[in-house]
């Protein structure tokens, strides 16, 4: 399910996947296949970890990375989920054929 919310969205981000939700920042991006696939790609690793592991690693994974770059954008690109979303969100394909845990792969 994709829904419309602005509030919900940081000044730098136009989406947002919350279990079992896409948050896009403006109905444009509702037919923005690229970005939806990517946020497809989040909502699979939030399954495949029962949506609060998924959270509690994400979180995790941000700070780690955040004290490593001191950056939060170079953090944010860096954790694994989103590193897996990016390289794979071209691909109409890719979660019909994405293994579990495929994340892990990313991991670095």
């Amino acid at each position: 399910m994709v829904l419309v919310n602005k509030h919900i969205l940081g000044k730098n981000f136009i989406a947002v996947t919350i279990w079992p939700v896409i948050f896009v920042k403006n109905s444009a991006y509702k037919q923005d296949e690229l970005l939806l696939n990517h946020e497809k790609i989040h909502l699979r690793q939030q399954l495949e970890l029962l949506v609060v592991f998924f959270y509690v690693l994400y979180a995790a994974e941000f700070i780690f990375r955040w004290i490593k770059y001191k950056n939060a954008m170079a953090a944010y690109r860096n954790i694994s989920f989103e590193v897996e979303a990016y390289s794979n969100e071209k691909d109409e394909d890719y979660l019909k054929s994405r293994k579990a845990f495929s994340f892990l792969k990313y991991y670095r």
